[in-house]
């Protein structure tokens, strides 16, 4: 049984080791391919793998047809929109994520960029502090709920709004339960992203929406890029001054937003709400031990395809 770790980005030498000790006591085989560059090696490296642990590598239905062994794919982290799941459900490979293992490095990270803009980007002039603000939380799943955490310790006032997440289990955090995202943007002075890119929520962060912020709203993305209607958010950030953006996902706009946003923008050179050794060691040896439990137990509790 062979097990490709295939990472464009490479994980962490102490996480590869973690990974290593995992699959060999399974008694298989494992098999690393780091810093590709070219899609032509993975697509070499995957032609005899019977299990696949990738990060944000693009796994399509190229990838699928040269390998017919491969019977499961892990993502190492929570989004998985980099993997095409019609082709993996076609060629009846299973496709899991490792929900919550990188969680708090995002949550972490969104406070980070809460900080640096309510402190004016640390440029020497005097800002606010995030106690007392009102913080809205868009989608309260595992990244969150760490968020919502974090915060009652800076003492914010917590809101949270997802369609799927039972007003209870939002409540029971002790955090206020909204009915509607309207009434998230338009209560609160900060809102943390955290939805998936789907059908339904690509470009839906538009200037409707985030025009509801009250004065000197901040929106900080630690999300998808996708999700954000970059041509509105740039109209209503003209029209509206006291509007900040700060983002871990670089917008395809970039360069529009650093010229014309100067001191109320800010994007990571590239997503970095992962990238930290913890996150990088917990995604990683939860994908090893996912595909170990998919082969000996049949194990199927993180799969993301039907």
């Amino acid at each position: 049984m062979k097990v490709l770790i295939a990472t464009d980005k490479p994980f962490a030498k102490i996480a590869v080791d973690g990974i290593r000790k995992e699959i060999e006591s399974a008694g298989f085989e494992l098999s690393l391919l780091e810093k590709y560059g070219e899609k032509s090696k993975l697509l070499e490296a995957v032609k005899d793998a019977d299990a696949l642990i990738v990060r944000s590598d693009i796994i399509d239905a190229e990838v699928f047809d040269v390998a017919p062994k491969l019977k499961i794919v892990v993502r190492a982290g929570a989004g998985y929109d980099n993997i095409d799941l019609s082709s993996a459900t076609g060629h009846q490979v299973c496709v899991m994520n490792t929900p919550g293992q990188n969680s708090n490095a995002v949550a972490e990270l969104a406070f980070g960029l809460m900080v640096m803009a309510v402190r004016n980007m640390y440029n020497g002039t005097s800002g606010s502090e995030l106690k007392g603000k009102k913080l809205g939380i868009h989608a309260y799943g595992n990244v969150g709920r760490n968020v919502a955490r974090i915060a009652k310790g800076f003492d914010m006032d917590i809101y949270a709004y997802d369609a799927y997440c039972p007003k209870e289990t939002i409540e029971k955090d002790g955090v206020k339960a909204v009915g509607s995202v309207e009434e998230l943007y338009s209560t609160c002075d900060i809102v943390s992203l955290h939805i998936p890119a789907t059908t339904e929520t690509k470009n839906s962060i538009n200037y409707t929406l985030v025009g509801q912020m009250p004065k000197g709203g901040v929106l900080v993305n630690t999300a998808r890029k996708e999700v954000i209607n970059e041509t509105e958010l740039i109209q209503l950030m003209e029209e509206r001054n006291d509007l900040k953006y700060m983002t871990d996902i670089m917008p395809a706009a970039h360069e529009t937003f650093s010229s014309r946003f100067a001191g109320r923008y800010f994007s990571t050179p590239k997503k970095m709400g992962a990238q930290t050794a913890e996150a990088n060691i917990n995604a990683g040896i939860a994908a090893a031990k996912q595909i170990v439990g998919f082969f000996k137990e049949g194990c199927e509790c993180f799969r993301v395809n039907k």
